[in-house]
């Protein structure tokens, strides 16, 4: 093993003192290796804090296989409580309550970051709420968005939302276990993919939905580093296709993944233009799918527009079926 194993499931062991007739002592601990510099090395485990430790202090360390998940029944979630947990693993940048809603702001990246979710009773009248919260976006210079869950939002939402003129963008929510998202693909594409707790900027620079806003990207940074636990999925062109201005090889594939209890989100599965068909999508699930169910994870959601029927067609071939569907509905300016 040596330092291009960083981002791997590792098995390290490393001298941790003497007894004291002078006998040393050693300790094992597997996990992701999540950098080797100058510093020393640092491996995160399945639970715990990381292990951190002098490069001198290494005695033997060897790349493993990923952990071998087991198949295990969904955890059980009503579409509210899954739209709760996806919140929690895409937090806004600003938060405000109103009532029981959640009023989500980040410099307009992405909806789900920027929009309210509206489960539960707002405390006030519904015209009354929803006026607040187009003022609310107002004053931050964005477009008003309502997340709409049934059930979970008041029943009278969508019909105040339609007097209102309301413009309506479904979105499924879909389910699989991580089990069997660990065991697709082959072996080989998979050992090209690398974990790490933080997105390099090449993996920002592949991450489609990053525009040139100076205020765009600090938020864009500060939501997909939010969650509870999360991982970078990072696949380089390492067949000497090229290299990018720092010397390091291109990036072909990335994706996002946040592990909350019983529950993995999946997002940000991309594959650069000319590296597509090459299993490089299924590789990266995973591998974060192994990962997630070695911190728990007996359940993977994501998140998927409803008219983007290529990334359907992908996640239903990973085994991914619909749970629930919402929507996004964009209040018209007052």
């Amino acid at each position: 093993m040596d330092r291009s194993d960083v981002g791997r499931r590792v098995s390290v062991r490393r001298l941790s003192g003497f007894t004291g007739d002078n006998r040393p002592v050693f300790r094992d601990v597997i996990g992701v290796l999540e950098s080797w510099d100058d510093t020393g090395l640092t491996v995160v485990p399945r639970a715990g804090d990381p292990v951190s430790f002098d490069e001198r202090l290494l005695v033997a360390a060897k790349p493993v296989p990923l952990f071998p998940a087991r198949r295990a029944p969904l955890p059980p979630a009503d579409p509210a409580g899954l739209q709760r947990v996806a919140a929690r693993g895409w937090p806004a940048v600003e938060q405000a309550r109103l009532g029981a809603w959640t009023l989500r702001a980040s410099a307009g990246f992405t909806r789900r970051a920027n929009s309210v979710q509206a489960l539960g009773d707002p405390g006030v009248p519904l015209d009354e709420a929803l006026t607040t919260a187009r003022e609310w976006y107002a004053a931050r210079g964005l477009p008003a968005w309502v997340e709409v869950t049934t059930p979970g939002s008041p029943e009278p939402l969508r019909a105040e939302l339609d007097r209102l003129g309301a413009a309506y963008a479904p979105t499924l929510v879909q389910v699989a276990g991580p089990a069997p998202l660990s065991r697709l693909g082959d072996r080989a594409g998979r050992e090209r993919v690398r974990l790490s707790r933080t997105a390099s900027a090449d993996w920002m620079s592949l991450y489609r939905r990053v525009s040139g806003d100076p205020a765009v990207e600090e938020a864009a940074r500060a939501v997909v580093h939010g969650g509870p636990s999360v991982w970078f999925a990072t696949v380089h062109d390492t067949y000497g296709c090229g290299t990018e201005g720092d010397g390091t090889p291109p990036v072909l594939a990335i994706g996002r993944c946040v592990v909350d209890g019983p529950w993995a989100g999946f997002s940000a599965v991309e594959v650069a233009p000319w590296a597509r068909r090459r299993g490089l999508a299924t590789a990266v699930m995973a591998v974060l799918a192994a990962r997630a169910a070695e911190e728990g994870a007996t359940g993977a959601y994501l998140q998927v527009e409803a008219e983007n029927a290529g990334a359907i067609a992908l996640y239903a071939g990973l085994g991914f079926t619909t749970s629930h569907t919402y929507h996004y509905a964009l209040l018209p300016q007052g």
